[in-house]
């Protein structure tokens, strides 16, 4: 028994990232349910952005603060303009146009947009040479397969929408309000693209922030707090009458405490971590499981019909998810060896320095003589 959960540590230790990345996207996925919900019960987008970031801003900072003490910088003003960067980009403005791009479009519609990240992710990655690719070996065409095969699955998921595949059983749960038509659709497809743009950027500009703070949850704990800000200053603009800051102890409160703590504070937290461990194109290639889990728990605990063009992008994504991840884990591997290379190298350099230093103090004497 004790072998057995040993091994399970050891395997656990071993897949953490993909593990970690998985439990992320499930906890996206229940918050897709919950905040739609409550968005049928009247909760504002811009509200709900705000008040779910300052609450975590306000949980995690005493854990930030302790656990942390030693490991966190000093914040000079270049730094906290970085932190406000990251902020704009990562939290109020990226996810302020991801859910008002649900008020012109729909769910099913942003959930798929929201897969290009990885796409564009790894772009912005090979310019900013964050992300080496090498065309001539197959580790580097997996990687590049990968990537347009999950957005050719993507695209698939929102242009064909094929023959429903009608729930046979009764609703367990019923969360969908009467039917809100959505208008301006090609302004609803902007905001989501737009956000998409936002995230990449995030993601990259993450990966180098590490460096200078490296204290994760300090860091995560920063731009909840900047971003609430942000997204305050932004809602007041757009939102003055109090009742709409009004949410009550119902469903309204729940979506945000849920969203706040499991998508603000675990899941990024959890994204920082792996974005260190890994690297940016690494998580965002985890983001369309997202999507395919929310088809699943639509169709059978929701009550949704199914479509064919879902099915088929759906099984199209994952393939292209665990092309790139072939590549990525190929491409770690390459490198470890190249680097245990070097350092053999090194040491047999050195083994011949000292060997030749020691004949030359052996030879020095019968020189003099």
């Amino acid at each position: 028994m004790a072998l057995h959960m040993s091994s399970m540590g050891a395997l656990w230790r071993k897949y953490a990232p993909h593990n970690l990345m998985i439990l992320s996207q499930l906890c996206y996925t229940f918050m897709y349910f919950i905040t739609e919900a409550a968005f049928n019960k009247g909760l504002n987008p811009f509200v709900y952005v705000t008040y779910r970031h300052l609450l975590v801003a306000v949980l995690l900072w005493p854990f930030a603060y302790y656990h942390e003490k030693k490991l966190r910088p000093r914040v000079t003003l270049m730094l906290f303009l970085e932190i406000f960067v990251l902020s704009l980009l990562g939290v109020s403005l990226t996810l302020n146009m991801y859910f008002a791009s649900l008020m012109y479009t729909s769910p099913t519609f942003v959930t798929s947009v929201v897969n290009t990240v990885a796409s564009i992710t790894f772009v912005i990655a090979i310019v900013f040479r964050m992300e080496i690719v090498d065309v001539r070996s197959l580790r580097g065409m997996a990687k590049i397969a990968g990537t347009v095969v999950s957005f050719a699955g993507v695209t698939t998921m929102t242009l064909y929408k094929g023959a429903a595949i009608t729930s046979l059983w009764k609703v367990l749960i019923r969360i969908h309000g009467g039917g809100v038509m959505h208008e301006s659709w090609l302004k609803g497809s902007f905001l989501a693209v737009a956000s998409c743009v936002c995230w990449s950027i995030w993601y990259i500009l993450q990966a180098s922030s590490l460096k200078r703070y490296p204290a994760q949850l300090s860091l995560t704990a920063w731009m909840c707090t900047v971003g609430g800000i942000q997204s305050t200053v932004f809602t007041l603009f757009m939102k003055h009458k109090p009742e709409d800051w009004r949410i009550g102890f119902g469903l309204k409160f729940w979506a945000i405490v849920y969203s706040g703590i499991a998508c603000n504070g675990f899941t990024v937290f959890a994204q920082l971590w792996c974005t260190e461990k890994k690297g940016p194109v690494f998580v965002t290639m985890f983001n369309p499981l997202s999507t395919i889990m929310v088809a699943i728990l639509a169709y059978f605990i929701f009550g949704e019909d199914l479509y064919v063009g879902s099915i088929i992008g759906g099984v199209v994504v994952i393939l292209g998810l665990y092309m790139l991840l072939w590549g990525k884990d190929k491409d770690q591997e390459y490198n470890g060896n190249k680097e245990q290379e070097s350092d053999l190298d090194c040491e047999k350099q050195a083994k011949i320095t000292d060997f030749s230093a020691v004949q030359n103090d052996l030879e020095l004497p019968r020189t003099k003589k």
